[in-house]
């Protein structure tokens, strides 16, 4: 196999791969200090899962209690520079109720013109429709990727390099060390799909404010399994959004034909997921139709690009989020990100919720900073964390906070001569709250 085309190298501060929620933010933060930057994107947009695959709402903003009558915010920083793009486009829903919390319901158009914004205002340069193929490591030291474009291989070669890839990819392709799940078990993927000509005042009139749907409705999916529909999960998730008519639809759970969870992570089980995926979103399109208040003339407007990923590799880093820590609402002197997210394990027909109310925990910068090799750091869904604390701190307001530690790390590390590893995480944490994250707020 050949490629005759020349190749091209390009030299930059920092290269980051992955635009999503924790890309952009990493890309924009070590930008706007003046690091040359270059973000990687395979799509021709920004958004990873909030995007591709749909998940439409940022959750993890705001704390949880057994009562909430008014959102309290929590997580403050970059993603506040986010939230103003979005309402400036009119893309963001008023905080909505979530069982015990609250989160907003976002545009997915809007997210990529913000992103597009941002990234213009600090300065990054972008590089869409693009794919890193390897990484070039030199002993312990990573300096930048090979990346495939339509126009041929490009050399990138990087002072620092930041994994946002969500996948831990750049991790596996160096060869360091990445863990699967709970012993290669890894939360399902699924499609998340879009329903127009809904009556949503007769939709809400009939199920209430909670996006999370009654006990009723999953009684009637149970009738409606037994009855032989491919409906496998019976507690779902449905939204109303900034369009009119609109519900935004997260209730498919995909497996494979072993009944085993699918793991978006190996090539086979991804494109396994796909199609299934799509018939799942018509067998509940069906029953909606047939069964829920306000959607009898509804129809499937869109689904993601892809399948919603929840998880696959996490990289080993020199500090790991445990499950105890997000149940205990532990905290940190390095702590650069906070959470108060619950547990969300959605294998099974019933996901399982676990709530950490009237507190929230944090996640130390260890988690970002791989055990073994040099210029490299990761983060996003990818970070360093336990099987279940994975399900609370992949979601988006976190990988927001996420990818502004990694441009902070990435610029003192740059501006100092240092590793990551070498990076003081308290010195993150200082230099993140002069930048509006109130962590110790």
């Amino acid at each position: 196999m050949t490629d005759l085309r020349p190749g091209h190298r390009v030299d930059v501060d920092v290269l980051v791969i992955g635009g999503g929620a924790t890309g952009l933010a990493a890309a924009c933060t070590a930008a706007r200090a003046g690091m040359k930057v270059l973000l990687v994107e395979r799509y021709g947009f920004c958004g990873g899962g909030a995007v591709a695959g749909l998940s439409g709402t940022i959750c993890g903003l705001y704390e949880a209690s057994d009562h909430p009558r008014e959102p309290r915010k929590l997580v403050h920083g970059f993603v506040d520079d986010f939230i103003n793009q979005m309402e400036s486009r009119g893309g963001l829903t008023e905080p909505m109720l979530y069982g015990k919390t609250f989160t907003r319901v976002h545009e997915p158009l809007a997210w990529r013109e913000s992103a597009d914004a941002l990234l213009a205002d600090a300065g990054v340069r972008v590089l869409y429709h693009a794919l890193a193929i390897g990484v070039h490591r030199d002993g312990d030291l990573i300096g930048g990727a090979s990346v495939w474009t339509k126009s041929g291989v490009l050399d990138i070669r990087a002072g620092l390099t930041i994994d946002a890839s969500g996948d831990a990819d750049l991790l596996a392709m160096a060869g360091l060390r990445t863990w699967c799940g709970a012993d290669g078990v890894v939360q399902n993927p699924t499609m998340i799909f879009r329903m127009q000509g809904v009556d949503t005042v007769r939709f809400r009139a009939a199920y209430g404010a909670d996006t999370i749907m009654p006990a009723a409705v999953s009684e009637q999916i149970i009738a409606a399994q037994q009855l032989g529909m491919d409906l496998p999960r019976a507690k779902i998730w449905l939204f109303t959004t900034t369009r009119p008519g609109e519900l935004l639809c997260n209730c498919t759970r995909i497996r494979g034909a072993d009944g085993r969870e699918l793991n978006a992570g190996i090539a086979e089980d991804l494109s396994e997921a796909e199609p299934q995926g799509r018939a799942q979103v018509r067998a509940y399109a069906r029953f909606f139709r047939d069964n829920l208040a306000g959607c009898e003339n509804a129809w499937v407007n869109d689904t993601g690009v892809q399948v919603g990923v929840r998880q696959t590799r996490q990289g080993a880093g020199i500090a790991v989020l445990r499950n105890a820590d997000v149940v205990a609402g532990s905290k940190f002197a390095d702590g650069v990100a906070r959470s108060p997210w619950p547990i969300e394990l959605h294998a099974g027909a019933k996901p399982r919720v676990e709530w950490l109310l009237n507190d929230f925990y944090e996640v130390p910068y260890g988690c970002f900073v791989p055990e073994l090799g040099e210029g490299l750091l990761f983060g996003g869904r990818c970070l360093s964390a336990e099987h279940e604390a994975v399900a609370s701190a992949r979601v988006t307001a976190q990988c927001f906070s996420y990818g502004q530690a990694l441009g902070t790390a990435a610029t003192l590390a740059t501006r100092q001569r240092l590793q990551p590893r070498q990076i003081d995480g308290r010195e993150v944490r200082a230099e993140l709250n002069r930048h509006g994250a109130w962590l110790d707020s």
